[in-house]
């Protein structure tokens, strides 16, 4: 048996970590929700994940950190790191693969999107 594959939702808002989780769920993901970076980072030094989906724009500390911080990290270097955001305007996107970010998801985020990303990450696992 396949085990069941876990993402990191880190979002200050917890509409849109709420309606990301209820997707990855119905994806066969397991997800666990971090409001701001320096929590994801303890997550991630405690925790394995196989995804992980980051807010741009949060208070303490910024996503566009975050993955920097990441990527500085042996452990976790082959991460695959989302930048999970509203703004998807092309010096955002140069901004988000100089950061290190292995894509981009936008918000809203619909059901087919979500079930794109996770087949990308854990086709086994994902509808």
């Amino acid at each position: 048996m396949t085990q069941q594959p876990k993402a990191l939702l880190v979002d200050d808002n917890a509409l849109n970590s709420r309606l990301a989780a209820t997707l990855l769920r119905r994806l066969g993901w397991l997800p666990q929700m971090a409001d701001d970076g320096l929590h994801a980072l303890a997550l991630l030094a405690a925790e394995r994940f196989d995804l992980v989906l980051l807010d741009l724009r949060m208070p303490l500390l910024g996503g566009e950190e975050v993955c920097r911080r990441i990527r500085e990290d042996l452990r976790l270097r082959e991460l695959p790191v989302i930048a999970y955001t509203a703004h998807g305007m092309p010096e955002e996107q140069a901004r988000i693969v100089a950061a290190g970010f292995n894509g981009l998801l936008l918000k809203p985020t619909s059901f087919h999107d979500m079930r794109l990303l996770c087949q990308q990450y854990a086709p086994s696992a994902s509808l």
